[in-house]
């Protein structure tokens, strides 16, 4: 037996999720995903009126509101076969596609990026050099000598008074850092700054939600944004020329840092499009609806087994019945009450904690399966259905990628393809925005205001289910209605798909694969194990996390 190593917990900000691992001959052979933490919304949204759930949903998490509020909306107008007018899809659409921006840029930059870039090695940079390697990069405006020459003097002050302030937790000087004091002054400078434009594509979020995170906007048929290009009260055009400079600023980050970084350190980094494949089947959900029914999207999704782009079946809507029927979800090694595997239709979330037990009941994540299989979703699985579908927009960005990186698009599977993919991801998020901008203008030049359809909630028996596919993968919400009152209600997020444990048959969930076969280095600063853990963006119920201000510990590694 080797090893056992507990990581606890792994995130960096979002949510409390702990990993249990052993390490023979230099490598992981067990792996455990443990979510240390339930919220219960679906047991509060219990008799409540299913118009008001969306609001309510998106306290699921504390940073991805707003994919919750979007689901649980599809869900309402599932159930009751409502339409929504075209200026609120695109509105939605452009909620969707820069709030997926925001999250991308804060998950490589500041949960990521610090596992590659070795912050203390940046303090004997040449920002000179640092410059014309970023120059020979893009030519974006930051990259300045004066700019490179700032920031080394910042980080230097840190490191002056003691503290290293936000970049006080790393493993510098580990052995599986590897870029050069030059690229790793970059890194550090693009990171500061990609603070201000994650501000950015929130912003313009708010901008459409009322605020964010959580949006204010939503109603069963709709959008509650008042759309009036005359009216200053409304979405005008001052409204609108803040809306377009703000996605626009983003997008010009996206394209010429965010995009050119991931791909420079995936090339210096290279050996890590061999681990962290883990689980091979995936799902991605078509998005962004351009009709009142939900018929057209603009992005595909389809189902892929066992990492085969051959083996794809298309996904045409959010209505596929073998999708619906096939989703279960156990609490076989979970801490919930037991019982058969259940459709989510079906499903209870009746909370019976014990203690941590790696042959019995360690999470409070259930093990989501679609027809009996653990399943991967995420950037990999949509940016790869897209591929496989013939999405030319995806196809050129995929190919330049692989093309620049010196890889195969079947290496995208891995610890890095999940950054590469989602770089990829990131870039269609921004031309997107613009593109549903446009749309929208387009349409309300056309003389078409209709931003609601108003319906009167009927009576009766009625189930839904609300699909979306959110920066960390396949989404879903589902609810039980009876005469206007939720008797059942059940998320199956991006994470519980991910983070699963075991299920019936032992066949462990994505994290706990995708670790397995691992190189360790240093059992005390196990940061491989880190890297592919979070190379999928976990969020487990997303908390707040407090910092002792006197230096005292707060996470820590144990080794036994």
């Amino acid at each position: 037996m080797g090893k056992r190593i507990t990581i606890d917990p792994i995130t960096r900000i979002e949510g409390h999720l702990r990993i249990d691992f052993e390490v023979d001959g230099g490598k992981v052979s067990k792996a455990w995903s443990s979510a240390q933490m339930w919220r219960g919304i679906e047991k509060i949204l219990i008799g409540r009126d299913p118009r008001d759930a969306w609001v309510f949903a998106q306290r699921f998490c504390g940073v991805c509101t707003t994919v919750h509020a979007i689901s649980s909306i599809r869900s309402l107008e599932n159930a009751y076969n409502v339409e929504v007018p075209l200026n609120a899809q695109l509105v939605r659409n452009i909620m969707i596609a820069q709030h997926s921006l925001q999250d991308h840029i804060v998950h490589f930059y500041h949960l990521s990026a610090l596992d590659w870039v070795d912050i203390v090695s940046a303090l004997s940079a040449d920002p000179k050099k640092t410059a014309q390697i970023a120059q020979s990069l893009s030519n974006w405006h930051g990259n300045s000598v004066t700019e490179f020459k700032a920031v080394k003097e910042r980080l230097t002050a840190f490191v002056q008074t003691g503290k290293l302030g936000i970049f006080g937790s790393g493993y510098w000087g580990h052995p599986a850092m590897k870029l050069s004091p030059e690229v790793n002054l970059m890194a550090a400078a693009h990171y500061l700054k990609a603070l201000d434009y994650q501000k950015k594509a929130a912003s313009a979020v708010a901008i459409l939600g009322g605020k964010d995170p959580h949006i204010q906007n939503l109603c069963m048929g709709g959008v509650a944004t008042a759309i009036n290009m005359d009216n200053e009260a409304t979405l005008n055009m001052e409204r609108v020329a803040l809306l377009r400079s703000l996605m626009e600023e983003t997008r010009d980050f996206v394209k010429n840092v965010l995009y050119p970084d991931v791909l420079a350190i995936g090339s210096m980094y290279k050996e890590w499009f061999k681990y962290g494949r883990g689980v091979d089947n995936y799902l991605a959900i078509p998005e962004f609806p351009l009709d009142a029914t939900m018929t057209k999207f603009d992005m595909s999704g389809g189902i892929i087994h066992d990492g085969d782009l051959k083996n794809f079946r298309l996904l045409k809507d959010h209505k596929d019945e073998a999708l619906i029927n096939g989703t279960t979800e156990s609490t076989k090694h979970a801490w919930y009450e037991d019982g058969k595997p259940k459709n989510p239709f079906q499903g209870e979330t009746e909370p019976k904690y014990s203690e941590f037990d790696p042959d019995g009941k360690y999470t409070w994540c259930k093990a989501p399966r679609l027809d009996g299989r653990a399943i991967q979703v995420g950037p990999v699985a949509q940016i790869l259905a897209s591929y496989a579908a013939g999405d030319k927009h995806v196809k050129t960005l995929v190919d330049n990628a692989v093309s620049k990186i010196g890889i195969t698009v079947n290496d995208l599977q891995s610890t890095m393809g999940r950054h590469v993919t989602r770089a990829i991801r990131s870039v269609i998020m921004a031309d997107k925005s613009i593109k549903y901008l446009d749309m929208l203008i387009d349409n309300l030049a056309k003389g078409d205001n209709v931003y609601t359809n108003h319906v009167e909630m009927p009576m009766g028996e009625y189930q839904g289910v609300g699909f979306h596919e959110a920066p960390r993968g396949t989404l879903s919400h589902w609810m039980v209605i009876n005469n206007g009152k939720l008797t059942n209600y059940q998320a199956v997020v991006p994470s519980t798909w991910n983070a699963s444990p075991r299920d019936e048959e032992n066949v462990a969930g994505p994290y706990e694969q995708s670790i397995l076969g691992n190189p360790v280095a240093d059992i005390e600063k196990p940061l491989e194990v880190i890297r592919t853990v979070h190379s999928f963006d976990p969020c487990i119920a997303c908390a707040v996390h407090s910092i002792d201000p006197e230096g005292k510990e707060v996470t820590s590694v144990k080794v036994r």
